[in-house]
């Protein structure tokens, strides 16, 4: 089965530093096959007999944290799942800019009430939307000075989070096509 990985909050600037090639060479020899990635920024697409994206993420968390001594969040989705994620972006589908589109993926699907306590808040004119366990973000003036973060979503949701480029989930989705 394929899976894509997103590993949160690595190889930024000298701070949880996890090289892409000695990361794909740990996969495979932990069992993984048809290991690449994309980017430096964590982002895996792979293969797995494992049909549990979440034995999936715990196995990459294990690997990371023996192999380069960095303990980080691993979010997995199934290639089809990403596909998914992909056609069902509510600003994709209006036609909206896609170079001021991002999406986070959350390590759980967030609880009723901690959906509602977010759903008030605002950040100007930047836009989300919570479907399952992806937020589907808008920044229209960029992301650069705007808070409305990852550690924002974390804390109000419960749950770890990576936030990837409309551009980057896209082309995740391709890769990760049979």
């Amino acid at each position: 089965m394929v899976f894509v990985a997103f590993l949160r909050a690595i190889n930024l600037g000298k701070v949880n530093r996890v090289p892409m090639g000695e990361l794909r060479v740990a996969l495979s020899d932990a069992g993984f096959t048809d290991v690449r990635t994309h980017l430096q920024s964590g982002n895996v697409v792979l293969e797995s007999r494992t049909r549990s994206p979440e034995a999936v993420a715990s196995a990459i968390e294990r690997v990371v944290a023996d192999e380069f001594r960095v303990r980080t969040a691993v979010m997995v989705r199934t290639g089809s799942a990403l596909t998914e994620v992909v056609t069902a972006n509510p600003y994709a589908r209006r036609g909206v800019d896609p170079r001021t589109l991002h999406v986070a993926f959350l390590k759980k699907a967030p609880t009723a009430a901690a959906k509602r306590a977010l759903s008030g808040r605002t950040f100007g004119d930047d836009q989300f939307e919570i479907r399952g366990t992806e937020i589907y973000l808008r920044y229209p003036h960029g992301v650069a000075g705007s808070t409305m973060s990852t550690p924002v979503f974390e804390k109000a949701l419960g749950t770890p989070g990576t936030i990837r480029t409309w551009g980057v989930v896209t082309r995740l989705a391709e890769l990760a096509q049979p």
